[in-house]
């Protein structure tokens, strides 16, 4: 999207959570403190995090400049005038097919190249990878690795594009900035540099490798540390290992989305492990002590209080998922199992128990259901 086009549309100080007639100090205070809460090393896989302090960092570059928030003010100040400039505005018929950004631009004083082509250095672009990790292994945490194909910096001229022992040298034509410009009267308009087309830069010399791109496309395998405690659909940024950059501008990141194999015994919600354990009617009705596995290996003992029902939830502290900066707990439920077969001995004593023991359902002692019974 054009800058100016993008000032029309978007309201930077709604954004960042501050009033249109706020000092540099408030913007700069309240962003610092956006900033710290939503850093992406702060929310490690939070994508909404992350989105979210682009979108703060975005604003802060404009109305944190003084001269940037000068020239947004003024832009947002035209308001429906943006209409007139674009296809099916008011002013359609005399301006179509012209940029928006280079008009205004023009009428602020200030020329901008062209949009067809980035100039300058370039930025990699971002990749993405999938990696499937056992249950025990994203609890503990573990280093791997990913194969990605993609454009890296070519080896033979370290993405320069040049031939080794030769340089790019800065276009004659547009003197390095990659755009020519046009007056037409009171307006100006910028195209890409024809000579060098877009790139600033004249390889006269171009290497042999990659042809003077810059760039090959290759298979590699990255290594990714794995932080103990991901979740299952985790993205991991790797920073620095996506496509490579051009023009002598950075690599992109990799994103690596995390899919964890289920456990047959354990559960995860949140950061607590659960686990479902069975127990005989005389454990639930009497009280007991049972043994609980955990995911390190070793059991834990718990208390059964008497009369547990069956689905009842129990806790075991500091036995879940340990993250670097909390510890979840072992939740378990008690499933009361009831046998299928019953040996002569089991008959006989459940016989009795059941001969003992006054039926649970209160409407057997002639009350309609939901009627209050009578002792």
């Amino acid at each position: 999207m054009d800058v100016d086009r993008e000032w029309f549309e978007k309201d930077y100080y709604r954004i960042l959570g501050v009033s249109s007639d706020a000092t540099a100090k408030e913007i700069t205070s309240t962003y610092r403190k956006l900033a710290r809460q939503l850093h992406p090393d702060a929310n490690p896989g939070d994508e909404a995090s992350e989105e979210r302090f682009k979108q703060i960092s975005a604003a802060y570059e404009v109305i944190g400049d003084v001269e940037k928030r000068k020239r947004y003010d003024e832009v947002r100040a035209m308001g429906p005038m943006a209409g007139g400039f674009g296809p099916g505005g008011p002013g359609a018929g005399g301006f179509q097919g012209a940029d928006l950004g280079d008009l205004l631009g023009n009428l602020f004083g200030k020329r901008r190249a062209g949009r067809s082509r980035p100039t300058g250095p370039q930025r990699g672009v971002d990749l993405e990878a999938a990696l499937t990790m056992p249950f025990h292994a994203a609890i503990a945490g573990a280093t791997t690795a990913v194969q990605v194909t993609s454009d890296v910096r070519c080896p033979g001229c370290s993405g320069s594009g040049a031939a080794p022992g030769t340089v790019p040298r800065a276009c004659g034509v547009c003197g390095g900035r990659g755009a020519v410009e046009e007056d037409q009267g009171f307006f100006s308009f910028s195209r890409p540099c024809s000579s060098c087309a877009g790139r600033g830069m004249v390889i006269e010399s171009p290497c042999s490798a990659c042809g003077g791109g810059g760039s090959v496309r290759r298979p590699r395998e990255i290594k990714v540390k794995i932080p103990a405690g991901v979740r299952d659909g985790q993205r991991i940024r790797v920073k620095g290992r996506g496509g490579a950059g051009s023009n002598g501008g950075p690599d992109g990141d990799l994103f690596v989305r995390v899919h964890v194999e289920p456990h047959q015994t354990f559960g995860r919600t949140g950061d607590h492990l659960t686990v479902s354990v069975p127990v005989t009617l005389a454990e639930a009705a009497l009280g007991a002590e049972v043994s609980v596995p955990t995911l390190e290996g070793d059991a834990v003992t718990i208390r059964l209080p008497a009369g547990t029902p069956s689905g009842k939830t129990l806790r075991v502290r500091k036995r879940g998922v340990k993250t670097d900066r909390s510890i979840g707990d072992l939740m378990v439920t008690v499933q009361v199992d009831v046998p299928a077969d019953l040996t002569a001995g089991q008959r006989s004593a459940l016989e009795a128990y059941a001969s003992a023991t006054p039926s649970p359902r209160k409407w057997e002692d002639g009350a309609r259901p939901g009627e209050p019974t009578h002792a």
